[in-house]
């Protein structure tokens, strides 16, 4: 750049060398472009080639616009949708796009250096940036770049793909204009001490400000909703959006107002999680496992998660039903009064959503509202202190976020919040799962991660580690220890028994030698993490009725061993 300094005739130019030698071609230096075409899909598949058909524009999810790239692996077509870019020699490209899916890629080839690749193992739900960088070679001036998905995984979806670099004279899509304001503002989800607002996406959008009573409070990408915390309650509030994108902002949207509920008791208080604590899954179902009554779970459990919610016909909302003859005729008024005795007692039950059959799914704000307002009617009904989120299936951080804060306002500090996601959902901080247990970190109480049915999996040392191993726990809960969570927010999950789980299984003996090795450094295998974590939470079966079914011996060996922690 170009440093001038006006004193005093004559005028005194110290130029870097960059710019001299730019200077002395007769030349200036050019700002990046991104020279991809019909990058963010607004024209269909317009430049872009995918292999076997098995590409289309969609309307539905987009990132930002009103197109996106999905495509569907077939048999050994891995779904590569792919574009030749013009480029100059001698370059650096920064190649990014937003994407949503399992195993997702981003590459380079032909780059006349080294080719490049990324990719995201992902959770299949809510969009993640992948990105990397290529340098050209001296005489390359074409780069194909691609994306494509994994075999016998679901589709993938791509959008706002970009190559920033300088310009290869291959032409660019136009630059974007300033949005339009935003309409269709509405508040909805009330509380004491929160509202949301949504608004209707605007199709040159990159991302939108809210403004409350006229202050910037937020700035959304990826959606267009916002939850409005920290309010005062039987208040009234003005709000209005504006959108934005590299050319700038747009103008603000009409105002709406919005007013906090009256001061909501919620369904009275639970019992304080323990420092350490135990938690077990129980069945509302009879699969070959003893069948307990809620009176029959061994007192070694602090964190009693009953499983499962069930779905409704209304997206993202649940109920519960009680399996009363597959359980031997277990009442619902039994079953009412087994959770008080056990809150009396000093334990939390919480209500499981999700499980391998879960259908629950969260993607929009109305959802979002119906999770957390029939949740909050469950946990009045049952007597739940909370709920815990088991959604095998994939998540969306930015609306599940929106819903158990949603929930939180209404039930207050006592709200337990639990999480069993499978460890691929852990690798990684961009995972839909990571990013919704940091987004609630204030109000979370424990991911009990599943370290089991996996396979081998990274720890935080980038080595490969194979389940069933006191490693594959230490290095694995290590990632959640070391990527952002309280140690008092890591439980390690297992089965209580071989019949449990299809693979994974540890004995009572490797788990209680994982606790001690994360806590005190102690009974370690060859993974020795770099420093302790004597508040680590505790652990987690799947599931009580299995555990009871092999004479307990797993919550008689691990509760004694949890609640001696240090």
């Amino acid at each position: 750049m170009n440093r001038i300094r006006s004193l005093a005739l004559p005028i005194a130019v110290t130029l870097t060398a960059g710019a001299l030698s730019a200077l002395a071609a007769g030349t200036a230096q050019a700002a990046d472009v991104n020279v991809a075409r019909n990058s963010g899909f607004e024209s269909g598949l317009a430049n872009w080639s995918c292999t076997g058909g098995t590409g289309a524009s969609v309307s539905s999810p987009v990132y930002a616009g009103s197109g996106a790239l999905k495509a569907t692996p077939a048999g050994q077509d891995n779904a590569r949708c792919s574009q030749t870019v013009t480029v100059k020699p001698n370059s650096t490209y920064t190649l990014s796009t937003q994407v949503q899916g399992s195993y997702v890629y981003l590459g380079a080839t032909g780059t006349g250096t080294q080719d490049v690749s990324t990719w995201t193992p992902g959770s299949g739900a809510g969009w993640q940036k992948l990105s990397t960088t290529f340098t050209t070679g001296p005489n390359t001036t074409q780069v194909t770049v691609y994306t494509h998905g994994w075999y016998g995984q679901p589709a993938y979806v791509v959008d706002e793909f970009s190559v920033f670099g300088p310009d290869g004279g291959g032409g660019t899509d136009p630059g974007p204009s300033v949005p339009g304001a935003p309409a269709g503002a509405a508040v909805s989800g009330q509380s004491a001490n929160a509202l949301t607002l949504s608004w209707n996406a605007v199709g040159s959008a990159t991302g939108y400000h809210v403004y409350q009573d006229g202050v910037r409070v937020k700035t959304v990408t990826g959606g267009a909703s916002a939850q409005i915390t920290g309010l005062t309650a039987s208040t009234s509030y003005s709000f209005q959006v504006s959108a934005y994108n590299t050319a700038g902002e747009g103008p603000k949207s009409a105002p709406v107002t919005g007013t906090t509920t009256g001061t909501d008791p919620g369904p009275g208080p639970g019992p304080a999680v323990p420092k350490h604590a135990l938690t077990g899954y129980w069945q509302n179902f009879d699969n070959g496992a003893t069948v307990q009554k809620i009176s029959d779970v061994s007192a070694q459990y602090d964190i009693i998660a009953v499983s499962f919610a069930d779905a409704t016909t209304t997206p993202g909302a649940i109920t519960f039903n009680l399996d009363s003859a597959g359980l031997g005729g277990y009442t619902v008024a039994q079953f009412k009064a087994d959770i008080a005795a056990k809150k009396a007692a000093g334990k939390s039950v919480i209500l499981s959503i999700g499980g391998e059959k879960g259908t629950i799914s969260v993607n929009d704000s109305a959802s979002a509202n119906n999770l957390a307002n029939s949740a909050y009617a469950l946990m009045q009904e049952y007597g739940f202190t909370g709920i815990d989120i088991d959604l095998e299936n994939g998540l969306n951080p930015t609306y599940m976020t929106q819903a158990l804060r949603s929930l939180s306002s209404k039930v207050g500090s006592s709200l337990v919040i639990t999480m069993a996601p499978q460890t691929i959902d852990m690798q990684s901080t961009q995972g839909g799962y990571f990013k919704t247990a940091l987004n609630i970190k204030d109000i979370l109480t424990v991911v009990n991660m599943q370290y089991y049915n996996s396979g081998s999996m990274n720890g935080c040392d980038g080595k490969v580690y194979s389940q069933g191993s006191v490693d594959f726990l230490t290095a694995l809960a290590c990632i959640q220890l070391e990527g952002g969570l309280d140690p008092s927010q890591v439980g390690i999950g297992v089965p209580a028994s071989p019949s449990g789980a299809g693979s994974g299984y540890v004995s009572p003996t490797i788990v209680g030698n994982a606790l001690d090795c994360l806590t005190r450094g102690t009974s370690c295998g060859s993974f020795k993490p770099s420093k302790t974590y004597p508040g680590l939470r505790g652990a987690m079966t799947w599931s009580t009725n299995w555990d009871a079914k092999a004479g307990s011996a797993w919550s008689n060996s691990v509760g004694p061993k949890v609640h001696g922690l240090p």
